[in-house]
């Protein structure tokens, strides 16, 4: 793939082919220190709903705000 005048890439029909993405679709674009991931939103929340399944995602704020209000607090 190229980046064009305009910043358009265009991506292989193979690969759109493969992920069902046909003309029209949204993409979402995540740059991360190792390289750009391109997605689709539903693709996206599906990869965190994974990534956070069996976590008690609340608990864990609760917990890491009463922890920096007892650092806080001790400062």
């Amino acid at each position: 793939m190229r980046v064009g005048d305009r910043g358009r890439v265009v991506l292989p029909a193979a690969m759109r082919e493969r992920r069902n993405w046909a003309e029209g679709t949204t993409l979402i674009a995540i740059e991360t220190k190792r390289g750009v991931i391109l997605t689709t939103r539903a693709e996206l929340e599906r990869l965190v709903r994974e990534q956070l399944a069996g976590t008690d995602v609340v608990a864990a704020l609760l917990e890491e705000r009463r922890a920096s209000s007892v650092r806080e607090d001790n400062a």
